[in-house]
């Protein structure tokens, strides 16, 4: 059968540009969350103006409901729609978003009102949709590439909190004394997020599809039926043999349904990774643990062994010999991880900071390992349309898990006092 794409079937013996397409993928991975892990870690600000409007669980539960009903759409029309439009229009709306937070604050002067408080939510709602847009379309492209490429894409999506954390405890410890410090820092971390988000459109319009080894992986699509990556072979210079396009290209793949009954473990494994670690994080750390030596310094430093850890946990999975790849064992670590719940819940009523930031730390380690884990052996054995079909699914899955842990979270404030 004619593949409609010249020289697919040759396969070079050495493709060049896996360092830089990996390196790239950490960067667009840090850009497809730096904007929200940057409202979570200022979350301290929005509770000081907005104090009684539960910022670090309102603000979540808004943005999840966007996220994940932009999700199931895309993922239902993911056959047909281009890649590169839904990448690129996701990180801009990550880019006028956080811009457009920043000019919120500017134009109040950092006033509270419920005025204020709806518009935050507005563009926090715009970030659910660029979020559906951006983990969706890049989850479901590199499903086809080097699975390093998708460890390292989450592995920047970790990152994203790791460095927010960091430059928050920076900003904090610079600007604390100073009048009005505590604004001055968010200020500066919505103008980096935002200089971020732009970047990655640079980088992922003319940068990551003209690298040698991309552009193979998209002819390889192109030639087993993918159609969602003509406008990225346009971009990079690669027409197809005889004038032909690739939805001249006969094809033969399983539905999406098949591809969920057979993926149903992975599916269910990534609900259970964030239906547990957005019941606690970041709504439980900010609210639910007391007061201890560690003042205002210490939901910081929650948030941040957190992300520290879940990016550390995020390359472990690229030794061989400690990697879990089967079902069985995967499943089984997604439901002792549980066994948190009580520990989180007798550590805040009865422990001490270290044993809190000791359980922080291995919730971190468990949901970067085991979503690593997940993403980089559900795609294998399948064609390349397949392969991006099942990474929108599993995307789904994920969002669908972080939703009902924002739901769920808000049983940690009952009998905390009124909304």
């Amino acid at each position: 059968m004619s593949n409609g794409v010249s020289s697919i079937d040759t396969i070079p013996t050495r493709i060049e540009g896996k360092f830089k397409a990996t390196a790239v993928c950490w960067f667009l991975g840090l850009g497809s969350l730096v904007s929200w892990n940057s409202m979570l870690t200022i979350s301290d600000y929005y509770y000081k103006i907005f104090p009684d409007y539960h910022p670090s669980r309102v603000l979540t539960l808004v943005y999840q409901p966007f996220a994940i009903g932009s999700m199931v759409i895309l993922a239902y029309k993911e056959a047909k729609i281009d890649t590169r439009k839904r990448n690129i229009f996701g990180y801009t709306l990550f880019c006028l978003s956080t811009f457009a937070l920043l000019l919120i604050d500017i134009a109040t002067s950092g006033k509270g009102g419920i005025g204020n408080y709806i518009g935050v939510c507005v563009f926090v709602a715009a970030f659910g949709v660029a979020d559906a847009h951006v983990q969706g379309g890049m989850v479901g492209d590199l499903s086809f590439m080097c699975p390093e490429f998708m460890q390292s894409f989450f592995a920047g999506v970790a990152a994203s909190g790791a460095l927010t954390s960091g430059l928050r405890l920076v900003t904090k410890a610079a600007f604390d004394k100073k009048e009005d410090g505590l604004r001055k820092g968010v200020m500066m971390f919505l103008a980096i997020s935002t200089l971020c988000e732009f970047l990655c459109i640079f980088v992922y319009t003319f940068v990551f599809g003209k690298l040698p080894i991309v552009k193979h992986f998209r002819k390889k699509a192109a030639s087993e039926g993918s159609m969602t990556v003509t406008a990225d072979l346009a971009a990079a210079g690669i027409k197809t043999a005889d004038g032909e396009t690739v939805d001249d290209v006969k094809q033969d793949r399983l539905s999406n349904k098949e591809l969920l009954l057979q993926n149903r473990g992975y599916c269910f494994d990534l609900f259970l990774i964030y239906v547990l670690t957005l019941s606690i994080f970041p709504g439980f750390l900010y609210e639910n643990t007391g007061e201890h030596g560690l003042g205002d310094w210490y939901a910081l430093v929650l948030i941040a062994m957190y992300n520290v850890w879940d990016l550390i946990a995020r390359y472990i999975p690229l030794i061989d010999c400690i990697r879990l790849e089967s079902k069985k064992g995967l499943m089984i670590a997604c439901l002792l991880r549980f066994l948190l719940v009580p520990c989180f819940y007798f550590t805040a009523k009865y422990g001490d900071q270290g044993w809190m930031i000791f359980l922080v730390s291995f919730l971190g380690v468990t949901n970067g390992y085991l979503t690593v884990c997940v993403l980089t052996v559900a795609p294998r054995g399948y064609k390349a349309p397949e392969q991006n079909a099942l990474g929108n699914l599993l995307v789904v899955f994920l969002l669908g898990g972080i939703f009902a842990g924002v739901v769920l979270d808000w049983l940690w404030a009952i009998g905390k006092g009124p909304f």
